[in-house]
């Protein structure tokens, strides 16, 4: 418990209580002096690692044994910033620069009374985690494993600081999936752009009356506007589907190339010129991605991100499906 105040620093007399406008407050009469009592400025740092944050076990009482950010007083003649950073490397031996402020909360504490808490994200300079004299123990905790922490004032800083980082968590997750190229069943979920692409299966039907209308009236498909529509229009709904069924890990690449090699070899059949079936087949991507970008997903960096990476998805899947046309047509479905 915090200790009262009973006497004048300055002359040893007993201090009384007396109102100054509308507070109540500390005061000396030889002196005729106020005394104030002003929240304790504490700072508080997150030096991450990955998705693992640096935690200290506090050696001293308050909260002695348990786990918090390093934390400390800010000191007479500094900055709350370099308060943030000397309490870092006198708790951690970590040297680190103040990146940006995560989060301001006041507390009142049954030790030290009212506290005000500034918290910090820093980036990790110089230096190897050594506990300090203030620290039993100095460690970095996966954010899906942090313990209970002493004070709440840290628990909702890293709590804000979590928030801030799950978009850019996610793209980055995403975009290594894009890079490793893979559509296993595993992974269905995992791309930012799989959102869209459900929202695609569902609008087939949609989509595909767009592209009837296109591919009916374009100069270059025209042997479509004498087939029957709602064949065509079927046939679409199945391309449309088959994008979102490969992508999301149930189509592999054999299954493309069998699908459109007979694709290829059917429409050479029906009458279709090569040039026809290639152009209806990139009306089918232009129509699916105006339909992506009719969602509005261009109100944050994230959904600007799961546009793009549908693309470069589409990209892949209308590549592969037009080449394997081009074999079936050339006679090249049996290899």
């Amino acid at each position: 418990m915090k200790k009262k105040r009973n006497y004048c620093p300055h002359c040893s007399e007993t201090l009384i209580k007396k109102s100054e406008g509308d507070t109540i407050r500390d005061f000396c009469e030889k002196c005729n002096l106020y005394f104030y009592d002003n929240p304790l400025p504490v700072v508080s740092t997150i030096i991450a690692k990955e998705r693992s944050i640096l935690l200290v076990k506090r050696r001293n009482e308050p909260y002695e044994g348990e786990w918090c950010l390093p934390t400390g007083f800010a000191e007479t003649g500094e900055t709350i910033k370099s308060a943030a950073l000397r309490e870092l490397e006198e708790e951690t031996a970590i040297e680190g620069k103040v990146i940006r402020l995560v989060d301001v909360d006041s507390n009142n504490d049954p030790f030290y009374g009212d506290l005000f808490f500034i918290t910090f994200e820093a980036e990790w300079t110089s230096g190897e985690p050594l506990a300090g004299d203030d620290a039993i123990e100095v460690n970095f905790f996966p954010i899906t494993e942090l313990p209970k922490l002493a004070f709440r004032s840290n628990t909702k800083a890293v709590e804000i600081y979590i928030r801030s980082k799950q978009d850019f968590w996610a793209i980055a997750d995403s975009f290594s999936l894009s890079l490793e190229g893979k559509t296993a069943k595993k992974r269905k979920g995992d791309f930012l752009s799989d959102k869209l692409i459900k929202l695609i299966e569902q609008n087939a039907d949609v989509i595909s009356l767009r592209w009837l209308e296109a591919v009916r009236t374009n100069k270059s498909t025209p042997t479509y506007a004498r087939f029957a529509p709602d064949y065509s229009c079927e046939r679409n709904k199945i391309v449309i589907k088959q994008f979102g069924k490969w992508l999301g890990g149930y189509y592999s690449n054999k299954d493309i190339k069998n699908f459109y090699r007979q694709l290829g070899k059917d429409r050479k059949s029906e009458g279709f010129a090569l040039s026809e079936v290639i152009s209806a087949l990139s009306l089918t991507r232009k129509h699916v991605w105006e339909f992506a970008l009719s969602q509005q997903m261009w109100t944050k960096t994230i959904d600007i991100y799961m546009t793009l990476e549908l693309e470069r998805r589409m990209m892949l899947f209308f590549d592969k499906a037009a080449y394997h046309i081009v074999k079936g047509y050339e006679g090249g479905f049996a290899r």
